[in-house]
């Protein structure tokens, strides 16, 4: 293929306007609307690259270009041969820009024209990002989707602060893209700012689409608003994008947030969440969460959903797995982490199923009903 990835539309749900598409890229081709597991530091916790495949279903997975331009530093990956090679994973890889880790440093950093200094948060020492340096480190990685360096405004800012942090990540954004040589093998995304001002979010896309990005993510919601302006900047924003190319919400995870993201017409969406309450001992179930270090639990001999057909759910009880949790069994964690990406991976699999039937609203429905979730 002459580009490294490209979108096929496959069919538009009548009722709601949800597309159902394929990515194609050099390393596979993604069904979508997609849950992506995120694996920060070449690895998605505690599991393998096999039973991700396997198990999981995963299509794709994200790395984390700041946590590996730490350790163990992209030189040593790309002797490696590359995150496929080095995490021997030899399906598509997403790295992001680190923009959001190195924002969330707070007063740890500083931003200016040029990128943004910082302190690392595992020594302290001073370090510099800049549009450049940042397509240095994510072409030395190799994933397959790389992302352009941005500001994340926090929740909430002024007007004024975010037109300048969104002008910015534009300039940004042309910066990136000049200095992105490997297009043959690398589709470099553009992220739309403007925190929750529609004008805002209207000038960044169209900036953003004068410069003919392969693809682009919506970046700067779900940072902490209420869920209103969430489904309002969301539903605004998502339609403005091309047609014609991926569609990425950034940092998304919980069940509805991923249902109302296909219904908008987004693509792609991840999020570090299945992992992380698994290892506080919560599952994702087809009836809403399981907490399974409660005492309820103790002599429930059942799977942890019924409906689902992880390893997880097909081979161990709620009760096993609340002693291995307890216990502080490092099996708990795993069993748990394979059920909840499973979870949503085959939520997203149902997803992809009713918007060819064109019915993923009444499917919003029935399942918000069930998970216990208001519309």
């Amino acid at each position: 293929m002459s580009n490294p990835i490209s979108y096929e539309l496959l069919h538009i749900d009548k009722k709601s306007g949800a597309r159902r598409g394929v990515i194609h890229t050099l390393h596979g081709d993604i069904q979508t609307p997609i849950f992506m597991p995120v694996g920060t530091q070449a690895t998605v916790k505690s599991m393998t690259p096999e039973e991700l495949k396997e198990e999981v279903k995963a299509q794709i997975i994200l790395a984390n270009t700041y946590h590996l331009y730490l350790r163990p530093g992209q030189d040593i990956v790309k002797e490696a041969g590359g995150l496929h090679s080095f995490m021997k994973w030899d399906k598509p890889i997403l790295t992001d820009s680190g923009g959001f880790q190195v924002f969330s440093l707070g007063d740890l950093r500083t931003i200016n024209e040029e990128g943004v200094e910082f302190k690392s948060h595992l020594d302290g020492k001073k370090l510099f990002f800049s549009p450049e340096s940042v397509m240095k480190t994510e072409e030395d990685l190799g994933a397959d989707i790389i992302m352009a360096f941005d500001e994340c405004c926090p929740y909430p800012s002024t007007y004024e602060y975010t037109k300048k942090s969104m002008e910015r990540t534009t300039r940004w954004a042309k910066r990136c893209k000049e200095a992105h040589i490997t297009t043959d093998r690398q589709a470099l995304f553009g992220i739309v700012q403007g925190g929750f001002y529609k004008d805002l979010r209207t000038q960044s896309v169209k900036d953003l689409v004068d410069l003919d990005f392969p693809g682009y993510a919506i970046g700067g919601i779900s940072v902490g608003e209420p869920k209103e302006e969430f489904l309002d900047i969301l539903r605004y924003t998502a339609p403005m994008l091309p047609e014609n190319k991926p569609r990425y919400l950034m940092g998304v995870g919980t069940p509805d947030y991923l249902i109302e993201a296909a219904l908008a017409g987004i693509d792609m969406c991840d999020c570090v969440l299945p992992t992380r309450i698994a290892r506080n001992g919560t599952a994702m179930t087809w009836n809403g969460k399981v907490v399974i270090r409660n005492a309820t639990y103790e002599r429930d001999w059942r799977p942890l959903d019924e409906e689902c057909d992880c390893y997880t759910c097909k081979n161990y009880t709620r009760g096993y797995i609340r002693h291995l949790v307890k216990t502080k069994e490092i099996l708990g964690i795993r069993l748990l982490s394979i059920h909840n990406l499973r979870f949503l991976t085959n939520l997203m699999e149902r997803v992809r199923m009713e918007i060819e039937n064109d019915n993923l609203l009444g499917f919003r429905d029935e399942f918000y009903k069930k998970y216990g979730y208001t519309k």
